[in-house]
């Protein structure tokens, strides 16, 4: 009874309503998981010195160098329908071996360093697993009008994670908080496992099961080498676009992170209020951004096109970083981080994550997770580099969003540009699953 009118709301054809639940579910396990421990990880960079947070920045990107080539690596040799569900078992383990090392260590400080830096290798690689994994499921235009409603399904989670944490870490202690995220991530194994039976009994919006050779390409291993998603981008100009657009987007979000934790350290001495207070950042954030992905996302992708869709958030990053200038007051931060993170989670993701339907296997897996973790780290420790040397020269809250002006101008001409790229390499492949990675006509 629900289904007709549920799938008019989403945008859903009735074969697709099955695994647009199944990923939004999927996407929740995830994200609530991950909003559990945020603000745990938040805190521990503040404890560790805010004047040393560019080298957690960099640790983060060290470690990304790392653990890249060992998913290239595996990428290479596992089939894809264990592939994912092999990575969130890998971090399930890792989080059992931070709740007992927790317990056991007398001093947590460099434990407490460690558990910043993997946290943040740890949402990156579990996030871009899943929008690989998206990205290969749906088509294009199933990408178009669902990517919105399944991003809605992380937003839930981020929501319930915050709440999560502040309802029970006393109860049951933060540490313990660990457990949950492990149980959620676990549960997320379960919707791969759906979303892989959809696929192959009648996914793609059809009634009949996927055809034996297609399945067959699907669930083989991708060979290739563990450098190959470096390779990959750089023989296209396409995923070097991508790539720009990423690095401009960890930028502005750096520099951001760095106002708000000097604005925050200066307006709260408490930790726990310190505390609540980027919880309850993450929580506005995530309403907006909720609310945008049920009704609005999948709307203004089709109408608006890929163009307009990318531009949308950074063009209004131009304008609030125009107001911090003038006014570099806390209110003004968080509405600017508000409305940015809202937005980038409701319209920019998903607008970001569609653009890989248009490209094979290999790239959508290991060039798309060497985009979302080295280069999106990398950028994270270029720019807390360089963040950090502004401060250095005497520059405050205004100064810093000054000299984030001209890459948030750049973010919003790249999007636009990329957009543009991505709507005719559609319309030249519209009999086909994708393009290969090193077209050459690629790029802006």
């Amino acid at each position: 009874m629900l289904a007709g009118p549920l799938a008019k709301l989403i945008d859903a054809r009735t074969a697709e309503l099955p695994a647009a639940l199944w990923a939004f579910a999927y996407f929740f396990c995830l994200l609530s998981g991950y909003y559990i421990l945020r603000p745990l990880r938040d805190e521990m960079g503040i404890a560790s010195g805010v004047e040393n947070m560019q080298w957690l920045f960099t640790g983060t990107f060290i470690a990304m160098l790392l653990f890249v080539p060992l998913f290239g690596a595996a990428s290479a040799r596992i089939r894809r329908s264990r592939l994912v569900p092999a990575v969130y078992a890998f971090f399930v383990l890792n989080i059992l071996a931070f709740w007992v090392l927790f317990r056991l260590v007398a001093d947590p400080t460099w434990l407490a360093r460690a558990f910043f830096i993997w946290v943040s290798v740890y949402n990156l690689f579990v996030i871009s697993v899943f929008w690989s994994f998206m990205a290969d499921l749906f088509r294009r235009d199933q990408a178009r009008r669902l990517f919105g409603f399944v991003a809605a399904g992380g937003s839930a989670g981020a929501i319930a994670g915050p709440a999560v944490a502040v309802t029970l870490a006393q109860p049951l202690g933060h540490l313990n908080l660990m457990l949950i995220t492990a149980a959620l991530l676990a549960l997320s194994i379960v919707c791969v496992s759906r979303l892989t039976h959809w696929a192959r009994v009648g996914g793609q919006g059809s009634q009949e099961p996927e055809a034996p050779d297609r399945l067959a390409t699907r669930e083989a291993p991708m060979g290739g080498g563990m450098l190959a998603g470096i390779r990959l981008v750089l023989e296209s100009r396409y995923l070097q676009g991508i790539c720009l657009f990423l690095l401009l987007h960890t930028a502005i979000g750096t520099f951001l992170y760095f106002q708000q934790a000097y604005v925050i350290e200066e307006a709260f001495d408490d930790p726990a209020v310190r505390t609540s207070v980027f919880a309850g950042i993450d929580l506005t954030v995530n309403s907006l951004a909720i609310t945008l992905q049920l009704f609005l996302t999948g709307r203004i992708a089709t109408r608006l096109g890929l163009a307009l869709t990318l531009a949308l958030v950074p063009l209004i990053t131009v304008l609030g970083l125009s107001a911090l200038t003038i006014a570099p007051v806390l209110p003004v931060l968080v509405v600017l981080q508000v409305l940015r993170r809202g937005g980038d989670y409701g319209i920019t993701r998903p607008a970001r994550e569609m653009l890989y339907t248009v490209v094979d296997a290999e790239s959508k897996y290991k060039a798309k997770n060497f985009i979302d973790t080295v280069v999106y780290r990398g950028g994270d420790a270029a720019t807390g580099w360089l963040v950090a040397g502004i401060i250095a020269l005497g520059a405050g809250t205004a100064g810093i969003a000054l000299a984030a002006l001209p890459f948030a101008a750049l973010w919003t001409w790249t999007g636009f540009r990329l957009g543009r790229r991505f709507d005719s390499t559609a319309a030249r492949t519209v009999n086909s699953t994708a393009v290969p990675a090193s077209d050459p006509q690629g790029g802006l």
